[in-house]
């Protein structure tokens, strides 16, 4: 099972709660981060991108860097971990997004690879003047495909000629082209998934509950039925969050201190920036994360517990059928790293040598 770092791009990490760490973003702090991955053995890092946060007070992800930029950073002080970057669709036009990760390859040769994001929180874009209505919630994969299919003629051929409704490339040109960009998307929605099945390389999907490890099983098979329909392979990661101590009794301690001191007004405003898309449908990723004002970790599959039982319910999550991989988040990321690669790792079956 592969495993990646979803670094902190963002203040604060994941954890919408006063009593979590409390930091800032920074270049220092996510190369310390990449490089202690790199040395474990991580098989890639990947940052998402943030425009407009939710308050609070712990205004929580009001400070965040730039992805493409700060992979582009990342990548130049790395040597073998693969690096992701995220293109918010709606602000950056497919040809530039293009160029970058061509001029990122060639830092890194073959170890690059772009996360697409629709866009589902208004406020992000809204304050640039760049939301394009609510009839975005419905029409974001139409968009989504469109942008997607010029990316991939730019990538592969480097020249784009599509005419469609969203975009128009005349003779649109890109070289050089990297070598081999790996795309990603996030979306668990039925439509979110047929699009991944068409277009992508990797999907990846929120975990579900706490000590729940294969709870997620049932987005497996639905991109299993959907990748059936295109012919393509297409490789599910799990996103979770580890919070591990020496025992049980103590991880359990700190993951109950967290959600005690939950920051109330950073989470209203997340489930109401959420509950428009989520209300698009059953199963997008936004249904979770405005599912309960509580959701101080943004509702994602949360495994507390000592490092060996943090080692075996990662080797559970490995054994459900079409698991990849999976993208850790900590709650303390450079002694989170240190730990799943000196305490973690070492026990896992899964990641055995």
């Amino acid at each position: 099972m592969e495993i990646g770092v979803f670094i902190p791009i963002g203040n604060n990490g994941w954890l919408i709660s006063e009593a979590a760490p409390q930091y800032m973003p920074s270049f220092e702090l996510n190369k310390e981060i990449v490089l202690k991955a790199e040395q474990y053995g991580f098989d890639f890092a990947l940052s998402m991108i943030k425009l407009r946060g939710f308050g609070g007070k712990t205004q929580f992800w009001e400070h965040n860097l730039e992805s493409f930029t700060l992979m582009a950073g990342l990548a130049a002080v790395t040597s073998k971990i693969k690096i992701f970057a995220t293109a918010a669709t709606l602000t950056i036009p497919p040809a530039i997004v293009a160029r970058m990760a061509s001029t990122i390859d060639s830092i890194a040769p073959g170890r690059f690879g772009i996360n697409l994001v629709t866009g589902w929180q208004k406020a992000e874009y809204d304050q640039m003047g760049l939301w394009p209505g609510e009839q975005h919630y419905k029409d974001r994969y139409n968009y989504l495909a469109e942008y997607t299919t010029v990316l991939k003629d730019l990538l592969t051929t480097g020249v784009s000629d599509f005419k469609g409704q969203y975009f128009t490339m005349n003779d649109c040109r890109v070289s050089p082209r990297p070598l081999d960009t790996k795309l990603i998307c996030a979306g668990s929605s039925d439509e979110g998934l047929a699009f991944t099945a068409q277009y992508a390389d990797y999907s990846f999907a929120l975990g579900k509950g706490t000590n729940t490890p294969a709870a997620f099983a049932s987005v497996n098979d639905r991109l299993k039925a959907a990748a059936a329909k295109t012919g393509r392979d297409v490789a599910a990661y799990i996103l979770f969050m580890i919070i591990a101590d020496e025992t049980d009794e103590a991880a359990m301690a700190k993951w109950q201190a967290y959600r005690d001191g939950a920051d109330q007004e950073a989470l209203a405003w997340l489930t109401d920036q959420a509950a428009p898309n989520a209300a698009a449908g059953a199963t997008t990723n936004t249904t979770q994360l405005a599912a309960a004002a509580s959701a101080v970790n943004l509702n994602m599959g949360t495994l507390v517990g000592s490092y060996e039982s943090v080692a075996r319910m990662l080797d559970e999550v490995a054994a459900v059928p079409g698991t990849a991989g999976v993208l850790l988040v900590f709650d303390d990321f450079v002694q989170g790293v240190e730990n799943f690669g000196t305490r973690i790792q070492p026990l896992m079956t899964s990641r055995a040598v």
